[in-house]
């Protein structure tokens, strides 16, 4: 094939999946684990609340924007060959498709769940016992909140907030022969529990809940006295959640982001969801409002399955149905000693969450910040959890008289409202907040600690693949690189400088930033391992992601494939790279793992002819991660850091348990092989076994 033929069959359509379809795919593998017989049932009902959060996020954001472009009346074709309107109506179906497939799944769960002695009541079922019980709670806690908005021709129809779950209640005067129909909603109060406990035995193991709409629907007169309730039915909406930004003239970026999200509250109808069998006129009145035609779902059964990860987590009594507790280990290399400066002068330190503690990163910047010999600290933060320990020692460090920098994106997503706060905090503490620079969000996980050590400065830096976030550290797979090494305090403090000020235009002595040299760094390492398949040298990639989708990457690894080079890529969601097709991507395997916890870390390994180099990255492989977001990507140089980076990936290769392989087609299938069952999140938790041993059996690296 010639290099003409070679870049028609690359910009070939067919050579590429869509990234939208192939985010449906992805929930549909979270879906399967919701399906899994052999995964506790609480961690199945949990996986089935995820989808729904998923589904949210999706369709506020993606789909949204769909529908922005289509009304914009865009319809030039993406890269993959869909127009706007023909990704929106395939996205419709598939969406259908999977909601479906959840209530199944979740009437599925339910019966099981009953089997166990965890029951959802229907209203009707109620004992006279509990029904005065659940009336007590209504008349106590429920009605004194409740606010019946009327809707007519002096009372403009409510703002209707995008993901809450409203009643809306056709109605008829009472003692009236007429015909008339009158229509209000009601929100369903949203700092309630969703599942009501009911009364039950002293000693027994069996729990009852009723919904709170259910009750609420139960005592709807008391809302609207002289009227008769012809129907009350659910319903939701999801609104556009995206925000759109003017950067470059606004005076005050936090300012500006809090008008943002106060318009995010009125953004365009994107869904309705309603409770099937909903009663016509009150179907009529919605969607002359909402003016939304498709992504309307009449669904069977409860509206937002999202409560589900609230509700299997606050159990209590049931633990046998949930994974044992995971108890961190805390690094040994750190456990040696309480100095941690004194460990990283001698070695680097390589740390894999969850299954190693994220306490050491609390401690690490703690000890920084009671330490009179640290100078300075400097720190991006993108998602923060509810009261972090890490604010607090920032802010203790600005006012022990240290120079703090905090770099806070308060463009993360749905973290916006979040990280207003903490910036606020920071700044009152003295510490100096930057926001990022204009255009860009700040992405990349890194903290720099420069230090007084005799007549020098040393810098310590920590590198990470995840948010500098103790929540998500229980629930995510990442990794931390902690060094003292000059090149990366040096770039460090370089990368610092030019988010904070105006440097640019700097050689790296280890770095791969984005957005300046990312893009044309990966295309150097996919090319180079190009030329050493070329000279018959070891030429091999494999490459750990969240998603795959830049056209320009996908190119160079399809280019790759035909030069000789053997690549593996592990991507957890989006893929539009399309993977065995003869001519183009035969070498490559593309498999996705998705298991108890949330697979996160970016790791890239190339074989370079026998002398191997890996990277840890904060950046997918997708066009927003190279050109619009500052990211960086890492050398693990250590020896013994990159041998545990391998060891890592090659317990993701030897997953056959929880790996899902994408076919050409774009659908995803489990291996059927004979091997003996290894499941890599259960293998990661053994740290001793991988951390600390020279090679896994049956090494996929280097068979």
């Amino acid at each position: 094939m010639n290099e003409e033929d070679k870049k028609n069959n690359y910009s070939s359509p067919s050579a590429y999946l869509n990234r939208d379809l192939s985010w449906i795919e992805f929930n549909r593998r979270v879906l399967q684990e919701a399906q899994d017989p052999n995964n506790p049932l609480m961690e199945r009902a949990k996986f089935l609340g995820i989808v729904s959060s998923n589904l949210d996020e999706f369709i506020s954001v993606r789909v949204a924007g769909i529908q922005d472009q289509i009304r914009a009346g865009y319809t030039k074709k993406d890269f993959t060959g869909y127009t706007p309107s023909g990704l929106h109506k395939r996205l419709y179906k598939r969406v259908g498709k999977i909601v479906a497939d959840q209530y199944r799944t979740f009437r599925d769960i339910s019966r099981s769940l009953n089997k166990e002695g965890i029951v959802l009541v229907d209203y009707e079922d109620l004992t006279h016992a509990q029904e005065a019980a659940v009336e007590q709670y209504y008349r106590d806690i429920i009605f004194p909140i409740l606010t019946p908005m009327a809707v007519d021709q002096s009372r403009p129809f409510p703002l209707v907030h995008s993901l809450f779950i409203y009643l809306a209640v056709v109605l008829k005067k009472k003692h009236k022969d007429e015909d008339q129909f009158f229509f209000a909603i009601l929100q369903i109060p949203s700092n309630l529990p969703r599942c009501i406990p009911l009364p039950h035995r002293a000693n027994s193991k069996r729990r009852q809940f009723v919904y709170i709409e259910d009750v609420i629907r139960a005592h709807i007169g008391t809302l609207f006295s002289g009227y008769h309730p012809v129907a009350v039915n659910e319903f939701r909406l999801t609104r556009n959640s995206d925000l759109s930004l003017d950067e470059e003239g606004a005076e005050d970026l936090l300012e500006e982001i809090e008008k943002e999200l106060r318009k995010r509250r009125r953004g365009v109808p994107a869904r309705l969801e309603v409770q099937k069998g909903i009663h016509p006129y009150a179907m009529e009145q919605l969607q002359a409002e909402f003016d939304i035609e498709h992504f309307v779902y009449e669904i069977d059964g409860p509206l937002d399955l999202g409560f589900l990860r609230q509700f299997a987590g606050g159990l209590r009594g049931h633990g046998y149905l949930n994974y044992p507790p995971i108890d961190p280990v805390y690094p040994a290399e750190f456990d040696e000693t309480e100095d941690f400066f004194e460990v990283l002068r001698e070695r680097d330190v390589l740390v894999y969450h969850p299954y190693e503690s994220y306490e050491s990163i609390i401690d690490f910047i703690t000890q920084a910040s009671e330490d009179d010999q640290v100078m300075a600290i400097k720190m991006t933060l993108y998602r923060v959890s509810g009261n972090s320990p890490l604010i607090n020692a920032l802010a203790f460090a600005a006012e022990s008289g240290k120079q703090v920098t905090v770099v806070v994106e308060l463009k993360a997503r749905f973290d916006e409202e979040r990280n207003i706060a903490w910036a606020r905090k920071l700044e009152q503490a003295g510490c100096h907040v930057v926001y990022g620079l204009v255009g860009l969000k700040t992405h990349a996980k890194i903290l720099l600690i420069v230090r007084q050590e005799g007549n020098e400065l040393r810098r310590y830096v920590h590198i990470g693949t995840g948010n500098y976030n103790e929540n998500t550290a229980k629930m995510y797979t990442d990794i931390s690189l902690f060094t003292a090494q000059d090149d990366a305090g040096l770039d460090a403090s370089e990368l610092f400088n030019q988010i904070t000020g105006y440097s640019s235009n700097h050689e790296w002595n280890s770095f791969v930033v984005a957005p300046g040299s990312m893009s044309h760094s990966l295309k150097k390492l996919i090319s180079r391992e190009s030329e050493h398949a070329a000279a018959g040298r070891p030429a091999r990639i494999v490459a750990k992601m969240n998603s795959l989708s830049n056209q320009q990457v996908i190119d160079d690894l399809y280019e790759a494939d035909q030069s000789g080079v053997s690549i593996d890529l592990i991507v957890r969601g989006v893929c539009c790279l399309r993977p065995g097709v003869p001519g183009l991507s035969e070498r490559i395997t593309v498999r996705s793992i998705v298991d108890r916890f949330l697979e996160h870390s970016r790791i890239y390994y190339f074989e370079n002819g026998g002398d191997p180099e890996v990277y840890l990255s904060s950046a997918d492989w997708m066009t927003r991660n190279l050109t619009r977001r500052v990211e960086l990507m890492c050398p693990v140089r250590d020896k013994t850091a990159r041998e545990q980076v391998v060891q890592i990936l090659e317990m993701s290769l030897k997953d056959n348990l929880k790996s899902s392989f994408l076919l050409p087609s774009g659908n995803y299938e489990r291996p059927n092989d004979e091997k003996a069952p290894f499941r890599s999140q259960f293998a990661a938790m053994d740290v001793d076994n991988w951390k600390y041993t020279q090679a896994l059996p049956s090494d996929p690296m280097h068979s």
